[in-house]
């Protein structure tokens, strides 16, 4: 398991934005599609106190909710 999560959604651009900045600073990450995955779209609840938003993204512990760019 890479020491990044990215908890997204197909068609996202800010998914696709924060995946594509992990990719150019050569950082491994997991991508959880939240998309009919009960499970990931609890946890991503839990993650970002309750919004329904993505991507949320768990780096090394520290949760960020959304994209605002690197």
């Amino acid at each position: 398991m890479a020491d990044v999560v990215i908890y997204t959604k197909p068609g996202c651009p800010y998914c696709a934005a924060a995946k594509e900045h992990y990719q150019k600073k050569r950082i491994a990450f997991d991508e959880i599609n939240v998309i009919d995955n009960a499970a990931a779209q609890r946890k991503l609840l839990a993650l970002s106190g309750g919004e329904r938003i993505v991507p949320v993204i768990v780096d090394k512990g520290e949760v960020i909710v959304g994209w605002n760019g690197g």
